[in-house]
């Protein structure tokens, strides 16, 4: 009897740690998709990167993930606390399908990171094609291009010379970048305040904080991980031990 009520107990406490990671992904995605009006922007302005704008659609899977994990805490509590052996079998059956896609996602990514690579080149050259012909021509474009090197302090996709031959760089003959591609500027930013400067590209930003982040992304990970297989044992003894009572 104390056993089992022990059992309980973990079984409320992974799947509370299961329901909270639910509703942080369901909340990254509502936010994704909430904010996805830039990027879509930017990638519509891309020529020949219309399939990327399928990228989005990661706010989508987000929502359904976390959804789906929501449903897996509360289905696990209900199981434990009715002692319901259906409940616990459907809790573990989808926890293990979650858990063997997660790990085969993993091995996709470390397997095909020379195809990610190649896929990143093929951006960035389309994006700074993308740059050339629509800043400072599209109002809406340049806005957002604007509002993004702001935000980051960052210059371009890899650096400044990524302005040349656009319309907004053509003003002045050639010698005109955005005010954020300069530390400082009197009146306006040219050639050689730009280079002086060197901002970095916001590329390079954005992969500067994927990387200061990545050892909270991964023991995030690792710890969802952990919950879930605890979690499978947890509701396995549970089950074999309502069956014995049976």
């Amino acid at each position: 009897m104390c056993c089992s009520g022990f059992l309980k107990i973990m079984m409320f406490i992974f799947n509370g740690g299961i329901f909270l990671a639910g509703a942080g992904i369901l909340g990254v995605g509502v936010w994704v998709k909430v904010d996805s009006g830039s990027l879509l922007v930017l990638l519509d302005n891309v020529e020949g990167t219309s399939e990327f704008s399928q990228l989005v659609n990661v706010a989508y899977v987000l929502i359904g993930v976390g959804a789906v994990r929501l449903v897996i805490g509360f289905l696990g509590c209900c199981g434990a606390v009715r002692e319901s052996r259906c409940m616990l079998l459907t809790f573990f059956s989808i926890v293990l399908i979650i858990f063997l896609i997660e790990v085969a996602g993993a091995v996709v990514l470390l397997v095909f990171q020379d195809v990610a690579e190649q896929l990143l080149d093929h951006v960035e050259d389309q994006v700074k094609t993308s740059i050339k012909d629509n800043y400072g021509s599209n109002e809406k474009f340049t806005s957002i291009w604007n509002a993004t090197m702001e935000e980051f302090k960052c210059c371009g996709y890899k650096n400044y010379t990524d302005f040349d031959g656009s319309a907004f760089n053509n003003q002045l003959g050639g010698d005109l970048y955005p005010v954020t591609c300069c530390k400082e500027t009197i009146g306006v930013c040219n050639t050689d305040e730009a280079y002086n400067s060197m901002i970095e590209g916001c590329f390079n930003k954005l992969l500067q904080l994927i990387e200061e982040n990545a050892g909270i992304i991964g023991a995030v990970a690792l710890g969802i991980a952990a919950l879930e297989v605890a979690a499978m044992v947890v509701s396995m003894v549970l089950f074999k031990n309502i069956g014995e009572k049976a």
